[in-house]
């Protein structure tokens, strides 16, 4: 099944006017590989990606063109280690959380309803008003649980 994107490619084209950019096949190219994918991606992936489908693309047009998705709201940073930034696109993606695993790395996403209203208490309470937030739990998935890991202590709750 193949997704609709439109809507999302009208929204980048749109951003690439309101910063007097044009619409580049190139561009383009980068922008449908983002919106066709619900994965977490870095730069590095999105330029295999792309060059499957468009082998002249470039590294810097991925990453400016990464930098104009971002700027638009359309995709999101997650730093989840110090040494790699991966992307998300979340137009049309409810909220979510993440988390991962600190050994093989995996992601894994999740929603609570009862996260969200704690946090909007808790800066009720304190008179915050929150614009975004990104809650990441970093621990073992299922499967590297049960290995040995160097003397990290689990966080007490």
């Amino acid at each position: 099944m193949k997704l609709d994107i439109r809507p999302e490619m009208e929204a980048f084209k749109r951003a690439l006017a309101a910063q007097g950019l044009s619409s580049t096949f190139q561009r383009l190219a980068i922008a449908e590989t983002v919106f066709s994918t619900h994965d977490h991606f870095d730069a590095d992936d999105l330029l295999r990606r792309v060059r499957k489908r468009e082998p002249r693309v470039g590294r810097v047009t991925v990453y400016r063109t990464l930098a104009v998705l971002v700027e638009a709201g359309l995709v999101e940073e997650r730093q989840f280690r110090k040494d790699r930034i991966l992307y998300e696109h979340v137009v049309g993606h409810g909220h979510h959380d993440h988390m991962v695993c600190v050994t093989c790395g995996r992601i894994s996403e999740f929603s609570s309803p009862r996260i969200e209203e704690e946090q909007d208490a808790a800066a009720g309470r304190l008179g915050f008003q929150i614009l975004s937030h990104n809650h990441t739990l970093f621990g073992y998935c299922r499967s590297c649980a049960g290995r040995k890991h160097p003397a990290r202590k689990p966080r007490k709750s």
